[in-house]
């Protein structure tokens, strides 16, 4: 059972299993950049209270699933998802849509990935993936962020698919209900939405954990980290930044290289030059957050660790975030009409 389905790779995995998933009903008109935008797929949090690998929780894409989610509402396409509490039912309904011929996206774990190098297996349960058939008792699986299709073993995918640990995914599955044809002028509108979600996600949410606010208030808090945690701890804080920011699908400087590209393809249906000028912004926050990332491995891995090297980290994300709000205001006042 192999459904007639072209294995793609993309910088990101939610944002390539949406494009994916919708490349049929779209006529290849939904690139993996305008799925993330659309979706309004950029963000950022610091929640120091709840803890991943011992290290506090730090996101810099929206919530799992959301991408999709946006991006199938935002163009009209009705969506199937489903999560399990029992894994045979799981499996069962999974067979059924391969042989319904809906190859479909699951949300998984990372850890027992068997095809991830193991330096990149750890605890991490938003990782996502498409199925597309099965052969013996082996899966076909679209990983996005791999070059060429891979497989499963039925407990493999089992037990990637019921991982435990935060944002389990509970074997979670998702397709879109039934193809549907999407215009240029349904494309523009969801654009529009997409950005117009996104600047209120990076501007208005309420507190100083989330969107620019949150960086510049981790960007603060990890000056203090020497002196309140220790070199060794603040280390390991260090590391666990740079690795949801540059090992989990394309993290903080990719992300925002995604998001530009997204405006410069926004900018071809929609054309509004102020498009081209801030995507430009967004690459240099992109190369910002790569930056910042050298700075911090540099204080983890001990080749630097005084307490300038931390102001300097700091700084870096202070910088960042003023620049990505003058981004997002200058989004904010186009006048899409």
């Amino acid at each position: 059972m192999k459904l007639d389905f072209e294995h793609y790779q993309s910088a990101h995995c939610e944002s390539g299993v949406t494009s994916s998933l919708l490349r049929e009903s779209s006529l290849n008109k939904i690139t993996e950049p305008l799925a993330f935008g659309i979706g309004a797929g950029l963000f950022f949090t610091y929640v120091p209270l709840i803890k991943i690998n011992n290290g506090p929780a730090i996101a810099f894409r929206t919530f799992p699933g959301y991408i999709f989610k946006r991006t199938c509402n935002a163009l009209g396409i009705p969506v199937v998802r489903k999560k399990f509490s029992s894994k045979e039912k799981a499996e069962v309904f999974l067979n059924e849509q391969l042989e319904a011929g809906n190859p479909v996206g699951c949300q998984v774990g990372v850890y027992y990935l068997s095809y991830f190098p193991r330096e990149y297996r750890f605890h991490f349960n938003a990782h996502n993936l498409i199925v597309y058939g099965k052969e013996a008792d082996n899966y076909l699986i679209s990983d996005p962020v791999m070059d060429k299709p891979t497989t499963l073993t039925s407990y493999e995918l089992e037990r990637v698919r019921f991982a435990k640990g935060a944002l389990a995914p509970k074997g979670q599955i998702y397709y879109p209900k039934n193809t549907v044809e999407i215009t240029d002028e349904q494309i523009k509108k969801a654009i529009i939405s997409g950005i117009k979600k996104n600047v209120s996600l990076m501007l208005n949410i309420p507190g100083s954990f989330a969107g620019v606010k949150g960086i510049k208030y981790t960007g603060e808090k990890i000056k203090k980290w020497r002196g309140k945690l220790g070199l060794q701890k603040a280390g390991l804080y260090l590391a666990q930044l740079v690795r949801m920011q540059e090992e989990i699908g394309t993290g903080g400087g990719g992300f925002r290289y995604i998001y530009a590209a997204f405006l410069q393809e926004a900018y071809a249906y929609l054309q509004k030059e102020e498009l081209l000028e801030i995507s430009k912004m967004f690459t240099q926050a992109g190369d910002l957050w790569r930056t910042a990332a050298v700075q911090a491995a540099g204080i983890y891995k001990g080749r630097i660790g005084s307490q300038e090297d931390f102001n300097l980290m700091g700084d870096y994300l202070i910088e960042i975030s003023v620049l990505e709000k003058d981004a997002f205001l200058a989004l904010k006042k186009i006048k899409w009409q």
